[in-house]
């Protein structure tokens, strides 16, 4: 970027989880000014929230933003109602069946604050850390949902029927293994000690044995890297042979 140039505006959806925090790391890479928008949504922990206030401060964003969102007045998830959260299964062998740690809708919710954001400060480029390859079967998580959406953003904003460009969502671990993304992150310097993953700590500790930690635990053991997280209980993941 040559001096006096401004680097170019992205919105990041950003949670303090491994992902939205690997993503705001290789958005930063490609040069974006990063403008963080957090929820705090209802949800029954709010470690994550912490962390993300934390790691947007200290990695110098322009700025961050948290909006409060009552979706645990509509409920509906083991996150946002008083629904025990699962514990012990199987995230690979159930992909198939959408878990009730899914919060309905909220990335649609999420993404449509994310745009428009975007449209008020004149950027096109929203970042999501979703991810369809080691994650829980949510629909929302999807290849296809993107695309939609996009089309949904683009035909449904000022910006994106006047604008010179149209909106673009970017979700770069996409098609990465919870390995990949570690070693991603970790190339670029995120540090994982600094973020949280758990749908339902003890204090600060991570169960060990929700979806949550499960993929993180075994994106680790894969990655052949400690995870930094302190767990009241850990759940074996061996690295899987190739």
């Amino acid at each position: 970027m040559t001096p006096g140039n401004k680097a170019k505006k992205a919105v990041i959806l950003f949670s303090g989880g491994l992902d939205s925090t690997t993503v705001l790391a290789i958005a930063k890479n490609q040069g974006y000014s990063c403008y963080c928008l957090s929820f705090s949504y209802g949800q029954k922990q709010t470690v994550e929230l912490e962390k993300a206030i934390q790691s947007a401060k200290e990695s110098g964003v322009a700025k961050h933003l948290i909006l409060n969102l009552d979706l645990d007045k509509i409920g509906g998830s083991a996150l946002t109602d008083t629904i025990d959260v699962p514990k012990d299964r199987n995230p690979e062998a159930d992909k198939e069946e959408i878990p009730i740690t899914y919060v309905p809708a909220r990335n649609t919710i999420f993404l449509s604050h994310g745009v428009a954001w975007a449209e008020v400060l004149g950027a096109s480029d929203i970042f999501i850390g979703v991810n369809a390859v080691d994650y829980s079967g949510y629909p929302d998580c999807r290849p296809e949902f993107l695309q939609a959406f996009t089309a949904m953003a683009n035909l449904g904003t000022r910006a994106g029927i006047e604008g010179s460009s149209q909106f673009s969502i970017h979700a770069p671990l996409l098609s990465m293994s919870k390995a990949e993304i570690i070693n991603t992150g970790i190339s670029l310097g995120v540090d994982y000690s600094k973020t949280h993953s758990c749908y339902d700590p003890v204090g600060d500790k991570g169960c060990g044995r929700c979806d949550a930690c499960q993929l993180r635990l075994k994106g680790f053991a894969e990655a052949g890297i400690k995870d930094p997280t302190s767990y009241v209980k850990k759940t074996k993941c061996k690295k899987q042979k190739s």
